[in-house]
């Protein structure tokens, strides 16, 4: 295949370069081309693998996309000529399409065996018609095509004089346009993946196990993680590292390189440290304690990123401080950096901050504070250094290196630092490319001096410790990770020893306060101008209606002014005083017959205001003041005909209704925009996957194909399918088949979407992991095997399948959010649930386990589904959290005030305090009371004025959240109007014109909630008995109480039904 050159993008920078040189008097950049009639590029044999990217090597690749050895361009003032073989102009020739700004006149060589072409004497011919040529005067090339060109041009009789024009080579390529940026970009994620998945980690396993390794060994392991060997052993790249980087799922590998050999030092490196690019690794094992430089670089497609680190193991306050200083130094320097600014302002400014902060290290700072980077490593021209007056510009990349080196430890032994970041020069300021592993908490391990000093104590000789290692990120909130006797704290000694100190509760008590006093300002800044809560009013509005346009539209039933019923124009034509008067359905509540006597009496009740029965009390009218008529009565004899009206009426009622609510549903029911398959490659698959709102027909297995803006799910036949837009994904979920029956890949929508005849706001792909296919009863094996090995052997396989499963379905995930992200320009990431952080509870009907995530509660593994996305939690309320309780309530209440609240019954006491450890570690207000609330009249009441409510106190005086337990009674008394009665809940749950927030108090499944509120019992039952029995064992447990420092009173617990003094399994005796 033939290799496709950008012939517009070499067009551009062929006008770019000319654009510069016939500006260049004007343009000190490029200067030293100014008098030059022409610029020559050489170019040789291809350099080796150990040596720099020449600036010809660099401006070449730039240029043309791709790096041509044995090529020589002259640029002319008029027209491009370019030596080369003849495959290499098959290739060059497609510039002549792009349409560049001078011809392109292309000399080719002739081949080996074919007698020699007059290309090269033309060329030189051409070269040595001008009298001053610019070239790149240091650089040397070799090879069979220089020797000859030498020697063309030493048979010259006029040869032309030659200025440097490496200067001019810099500025055209410094700046870099987007092409550039996206490579560039690509590479540092590279990097920065490296680092933090690899390097920093296969270190600390390196201190943690006092591994003896060289320096030189643990380079060769980093650069094998983009492969190794060749022929049949030749591994390729490992994904299980790349894959958990940001967007390199694309990555064309052939195109990956490494600018240099990793750079790994440590104390141990017997040359010292040294903080230059072209310092090695050494063949010294590393040391285990002490300061560690690493500094590693990536190439991809050309373009450069490189970065440097240091790790520090037991530093010292010196140290400590150093580090600090290098860190709000680069914070500095990235504001410093912009458009417009000197190189030689921007090393001025970094001595100026170690002047002002430590100037006995003034000294120490580096000689310049980093370089242009690009196709080229380490571009001079642009260095940061005292003595370069070149101005910075927008876009330019650069490697910011900052550092201290000959430093002295404590024991007078030398030491450097470093901190080594690519960045992107902005018009205002600059930004990072390169991230990760840089904060005190990553780089600095302290040591546990108390274990220090057992260790010295115990040892006779040889010192027996393990090195540090840093603590999971989810663990305890309390205790340091210890690993071999010392620990690693991710902050100072004097924070971290006040952390253990504090318990779990006070921590959540000040968090919550904190977090309440937060809700309430923001609350009031919010609802400051008394706006409302939300469009449950405002999406009230008087809705018109017509039933006919004149009397020519009305029926020919109304001429004999009788009662009759128009179903297609929605209206009941009544006959009043001699004239046939129509009404619109809307305008009819209900209608009623009775029988008296030989009568029959039919009455239509209207719509009017002042009605406070059902939902429709507050329906608004355009003109409540007008007179309106309450009800109209027929009275006939013919019962058969006033029983006809009256189904007619009723059946038309219901039929609108129906119409209207259904209309209300689909109401934010969007229409997708249509999806772009992709092509020139085929679309990533997951095949034999289920879909969950299933399609009609056979239960049959489709796949789930990534497409350019979104996902398309085929079903077998090809008959049916469901598309769904990246645009319209608002979480992603990966649920793997640990513990579970089925594996998960699962959708949340931000709008529903049509799935046959019913909305979705959920699409779910999923695949059984158990295995019905295999035949596990008796076969072959079974002749030679005794006992359970087959057994075991089979248990292995079920392991393997659901590995297989879990990966397969994670992998396609991870691309999906890759795809969305790259579509959309968001950042769509998977989310896992956390099992191990799970609880019960009855969101629905019945009861399941519900499980966190990163940004969400979910339910996945059974319809319903149950997604809660956090950061739309305003607050949480804990209901029936008492002490004789075995199960307590959950409502999560929404910052959009006109949703219902989310209720989650039935949850075991036992869980309560997991369910608040989680809720306060996820930043969620949350409030206690021993009663559930009725929150439809609350929010309603809320909806209403939600500027008086939050002046009121707000959620924590009405919930009594973020204060101690004291307040709970108070706020519990103060509102008991809108406790929930249970004779009252079931009868609004019964009403069919309840508010609309009904159905979303307690259901019916809160277990043994029922009987909590008996005040009085007829008699001795068990339990009363049992009381009885264990009366002093009562007094025990209350003493005892006592003696632990519980405040509160006996007198404070509700005294509905008293317990059994025994404790509870859960260890909660206080109130809640």
């Amino acid at each position: 295949m033939q290799v496709q050159l950008n012939k517009q993008l070499i067009s551009s920078r062929l006008k770019n370069v000319y654009d510069g040189w016939r500006n260049a008097s004007q343009n000190d950049e490029y200067g030293s081309i100014s008098d030059a009639e022409a610029l020559l590029l050489l170019s040789g044999d291809p350099a080796g693998e150990d040596e720099p990217v020449r600036k010809g090597t660099a401006f070449q690749t730039w240029l043309l996309g791709y790096e041509f050895p044995s090529t020589l361009l002259l640029f002319q003032k008029d027209k491009l000529l370019i030596l080369c073989s003849a495959s290499k102009a098959k290739f060059l020739n497609q510039i002549k399409e792009g349409n560049p700004p001078v011809p392109v006149e292309i000399l080719v060589q002739a081949k080996a065996k074919e007698p020699p072409s007059n290309a090269l004497p033309k060329f030189v011919e051409a070269y040595t018609s001008f009298k001053r040529v610019g070239s790149l005067v240091k650089e040397v090339c070799t090879g069979k095509l220089m020797t000859e060109w030498e020697q063309g041009v030493s048979k010259a009789d006029n040869k032309p004089e030659l200025v440097d024009m490496a200067p001019a080579l810099s500025a055209f390529m410094a700046v870099k346009d987007e092409e550039e940026m996206k490579c560039i970009r690509t590479a540092a994620n590279l990097t920065s993946t490296l680092l933090v998945h690899h390097i920093v980690l296969k270190l600390e396993m390196i201190l943690d196990k006092e591994a003896k390794i060289t320096h030189e060994q643990f380079a060769t392991q980093i650069e094998a993680r983009l492969g190794s060997g060749e022929g049949e052993v030749a591994k390729g790249p490992d994904m299980k590292v790349w894959s958990k980087g940001r967007g390199l799922n694309d990555v064309d590998w052939a195109s990956t390189e490494f600018c240099y050999s990793p750079i790994i030092q440590s104390r141990s490196t017997a040359t010292g440290y040294d903080l230059r690019s072209t310092a090695e690794s050494s063949s010294d094992t590393i040391a285990h304690k002490g300061v560690f430089l690493i500094a590693v670089g990536m190439r991809y497609k050309g373009y450069c990123a490189n970065l440097g680190r240091s790790i520090i193991v037991d530093p010292s306050k010196e140290q400590e401080a150093i580090y600090n200083l290098l860190l709000s130094m680069q914070t500095e320097m990235l504001r410093e950096i912009k458009d417009g600014v000197s190189a030689r302002e921007v090393y001025q400014r970094a001595l100026d901050i170690v002047k002002k902060e430590k100037p006995e290290l003034e000294k120490n700072f580096v000689k310049n504070a980093g370089f242009g980077t690009g196709v080229e490593f380490r571009d001079s021209a642009y260095l940061l250094s005292s003595k370069n007056s070149k101005h910075l510009k927008t876009d330019m990349v650069l490697n910011l290196s900052l550092g201290f080196s000959d430093l002295l430890d404590d024991n007078g032994k030398k030491y450097a630092l470093h901190i080594v970041d690519t960045i992107r020069v902005g018009a205002d300021r600059s930004t990072l490319l390169t991230e990760g592993a840089k904060s005190t908490k990553d780089t600095l391990f302290f040591l546990n001096p108390e274990n220090e000093i057992e260790v010295e104590d115990d040892r006779p000789s040889k010192p027996s410790k393990k090195a540090p290692v840093k603590p999971l990120v989810n663990g305890s909130p309390v205790k340091n990770k210890t690993v071999g006797g010392k620990v690693l704290r991710n902050k100072t000694r004097s924070a971290a020893q006040e952390e253990v100190l504090m318990t779990a509760a006070a921590k959540i008590k000040d968090h919550q306060q904190q977090l309440h006093e937060g809700l309430q300002s923001a609350g009031l800044a919010k609802y400051s101008e008394g706006a409302s809560g939300g469009g449950e009013k405002e999406g009230k509005t008087w809705k018109r209606f017509q039933s006919y346009k004149g009397e020519s539209a009305l029926p020919r039933e109304v001429e004999s002014l009788r009662i009759s019923v128009d179903r297609k124009a929605q209206t009941i034509v009544l006959p009043v005083h001699g004239f046939a008067v129509p009404f619109h359905i809307n305008t009819i509540k209900n209608v009623s017959k009775n029988d008296e006597g030989d009568y029959t009496y039919l009455r239509i009740n209207f719509q009017t205001p002042g009605q406070l029965a059902g939902k429709k009390d507050d329906t608004p009218f355009e003109d409540p003041d007008s007179t309106f008529i309450r009800s109209v009565t027929y009275r006939s004899s013919d019962g058969h005909r006033f029983d006809t009206i009256s189904k007619q009426i009723t059946d038309l009622k219901k039929e609108v209704n129906k119409r209207e609510q259904q209309k209300k549903e689909m109401a934010d029911v969007i229409e997708q925009d249509v999806l772009v398959e992709i092509k020139g490659r085929r679309a990533h698959k997951l095949p034999e996957v289920f879909v969950r709102p299933a399609l009609d027909g056979k239960r049959l297995p489709g796949e789930v194909e990534i497409h350019q803006n979104g996902l398309r799910y085929q079903s077998p036949m090809g008959s049916q399918k469901i598309d769904v837009l990246f645009t319209n994904i608002k979480h992603l979920f990966f649920q793997p088949c640990d513990k579970e029956l089925m594996v998960i890949a699962h959708i949340h929508l931000r709008a529903p979407i049509m799935i046959g005849k019913k909305k979705a706001h959920d699409i779910q792909f999923f695949r059984e992991a158990s295995d019905v296919q295999f035949d596990e009863t008796g076969n072959r094996k079974r002749k030679h095997r005794y006992g359970d090995e087959d057994e075991i052997e089979m248990e292995q396989q079920e392991r393997k399948r659901r590995q297989m499963l879990n990966k397969e379905f994670k992998l396609f995930a991870e691309r999906v959010a890759e795809a969305a992200s790259t579509s959309m320009g968001e950042t769509l990431e998977v989310d896992i649930p956390f099992r191990e952080l799970s609880f019960e509870g009855v969101p629905f009907r019945t009861n399941v386990r519900l499980q966190p995530t990163t940004e969400c509660l979910v339910h996945l593994i059974d319809p319903p589904f149950l997604v809660v996305t956090l950061n739309e939690i305003e607050i949480a309320s804990l209901e029936r959290v008492q002490f004789s309780l075995k199960q307590f309530d959950l409502v999560l209440i929404f910052k959009d005030f006109t949703k219902a609240p989310l209720h989650i019954n039935s949850i075991p006491s036992g869980q309560l305090d997991d369910v608040k450890n989680w809720l306060d570690s996820v930043d969620i207000p949350l409030g206690e009371g021993p009663v559930n609330l009725n929150w439809g009249p609350i929010m309603k009441t809320i909806n209403e004025s939600p500027y008086d409510f939050f002046q009121q106190g707000g959620w924590r005086s009405f919930l009594g959240g973020g204060d101690a337990d004291s307040d709970a009674d108070e706020g519990s008394d103060s509102e008991s109007e809108f406790e929930a009665d249970p004779e009252e809940m079931q009868s609004e749950e019964s009403s069919a014109d309840a508010s609309e927030y009904d159905g979303s108090d307690a259901s019916d499944d809160s277990g043994s909630g029922s009987g909590y509120d008996d005040d009085s019992d007829d008699g001795d039952d068990w339990e009363e008995l049992e009381r009885k029995a264990a009366k002093s064992d009562s007094k025990r447990a209350a003493e005892a109480k006592g003696t632990r420092g519980d405040s509160d009173s006996d007198d404070d617990r509700p005294k509905k039904k008293k317990a059994s003094a025994k404790p509870k399994a859960n260890g909660k005796s206080k109130k809640r």
